[in-house]
């Protein structure tokens, strides 16, 4: 049977209002749960008018406060001004000492200060600006020197981090002047005071990434966190 424009033009609409008014009546009793078995539906509005919360509203935001956060664009004087690192003294330069094609394993010592009562938060927070600033120091630099070739094996080979104690800044500031003497990236981190402990307070040290027995002539003493 043959049908004009007109009659092929209105059974279209028609089936497409159809279709439309079908779908938008299975959604709604879909949502409404009209569809799916009692149980089902009866174990989704338990779910839904559970009072008790997720775990996460018990931890304490407090500690995990960052006082201050490394800037990727501003360069080293910008970390510096910011307190992510320390001013090196002149005879703390790092020493291209380090053979870039050397294999051997590396990784990256974070030496964290105990007898400042830090909680694990505050210490989390610091060994990660630490983290960072050793990372920053190294991916400035140049593409072919050991430095870099340093970085790019430790990337490659899993990011090995060792958290290790100490008990005073002198020895925290003696351990990145032995360090930077033989030749190793070595920054520390100065708090911002904005939270728990005193402003300015030299909290982390970074040695690294490094050489595997480069770093343990420098830290290898020390007592694991």
């Amino acid at each position: 049977m043959a049908y004009d424009q007109g009659q092929q033009t209105g059974i279209i609409l028609t089936t497409c209002l159809a279709t439309f008014v079908g779908g938008f009546i299975f959604g709604v009793w879909s949502v409404q749960g009209y569809l799916i078995s009692p149980a089902l539906a009866e174990e989704r509005h338990r779910n839904l008018n559970d009072p008790v919360e997720s775990d996460e509203s018990d931890v304490d935001e407090s500690d995990t406060l960052l006082d201050h956060a490394p800037s990727w664009t501003n360069g080293l004087q910008a970390d510096r001004r910011q307190g992510l690192s320390a001013r090196a003294l002149p005879d703390q330069q790092p020493k291209p000492a380090l053979d870039k094609n050397s294999i051997e394993e590396c990784k990256l010592v974070l030496v964290v200060r105990t007898d400042l009562g830090m909680t694990k938060g505050k210490i989390a927070a610091q060994c990660s600006h630490a983290t960072l600033a050793c990372y920053k120091a190294l991916a400035r630099s140049p593409a072919d020197s050991p430095q870099r070739s340093i970085l790019s094996r430790w990337e490659k080979y899993g990011q090995a981090k060792i958290a290790v104690q100490t008990k005073s800044e002198d020895e925290m500031l003696e351990l990145r002047r032995r360090a930077r003497n033989a030749g190793l990236t070595a920054e520390v981190i100065q708090d911002a005071g904005r939270t728990q402990i005193e402003a300015g307070s030299i909290t982390v040290l970074g040695v690294g990434p490094g050489p595997k027995s480069a770093v343990d002539q420098i830290t290898g003493h020390l007592k694991l966190l």
